[in-house]
């Protein structure tokens, strides 16, 4: 690693650090981008054998559906408007998971060595990723998938798992730009601890409330960032839901 110079030196690579044979000599081959430690982590079960939840006793599906599709509450089941933010297709949940189950998350993605993909600094942000299809296929997190799409009939009906991934950001960089993700329904979990943002003015998710034309494809609003602010956010005065890092 002192081997690496200052970000400010990468800029023809856009913050990337190009290996050269002396970093080749001394072995970086046998451990960049290998799968030295491939997690295992399985569902967990009681006594009995059946298999133990991961969403938390306070999950309202209920409430979250509501919240997702605009509707009033309702004497038989009131819910916390304060969760609403008043645009439909979006919905704020705290704890998600139960204890135990984050826990097993966290420990998971943080031994886990398949974060293969590399964001350059100086262009994307600045973070590596993880996919469904290429080593992060733990059961933990299928069965999440699974117990989300069962909990949420109305909202994921018709939409089983399609993609999964799992980010880690460096906090020297902007983290992930502006973007559109090609799905019915998106699920964002921050697992990270509440104690670990040094900075609470910093982090969380913008999500911007306008939509690209239907004629655009994955590559028109994903790829000219200048061309999706100028046609597509500025003309709604970058109408969003900012959801705070905490």
């Amino acid at each position: 690693l002192e081997r690496i110079p200052s970000i400010d030196q990468l800029a023809k690579t856009e913050g990337l650090y190009p290996f050269d044979t002396v970093d080749y000599d001394n072995g970086i081959s046998s451990v960049y981008n290998k799968a030295l430690h491939v997690t295992d982590y399985d569902v967990t079960k009681d006594e009995h054998g059946n298999i133990l939840p991961l969403l938390h006793d306070k999950f309202d599906s209920k409430c979250i559906e509501q919240h997702w599709f605009g509707t009033q509450s309702n004497k038989q089941h009131p819910c916390d408007e304060s969760k609403s933010h008043g645009q439909q297709g979006i919905v704020v949940i705290d704890d998600i998971l139960n204890p135990a189950a984050l826990q097993r998350i966290r420990d998971l993605l943080n031994s886990s060595t398949v974060f293969y993909q590399t964001k350059m600094p100086l262009k994307f942000g600045g973070y590596v990723g993880a996919y469904i299809d290429d080593g992060l296929y733990d059961k933990l997190l299928l069965q999440l998938a699974f117990e989300l799409n069962l909990g949420l009939p109305n909202i994921m009906n018709g939409h089983p798992l399609k993609y999964l991934w799992a980010y880690k950001y460096d906090s020297r960089y902007t983290g992930i730009n502006t973007h559109a993700d090609q799905a019915a329904v998106n699920v964002n979990l921050w697992i990270t601890p509440e104690d670990a943002n040094l900075n609470k003015d910093s982090g969380g998710l913008v999500i911007f409330t306008a939509k690209p034309p239907k004629d655009w494809d994955f590559d028109n609003y994903n790829k000219d960032a200048d061309k999706v602010m100028k046609e597509i956010l500025e003309p709604t005065g970058f109408a969003n839901v900012t959801v705070p890092y905490k």
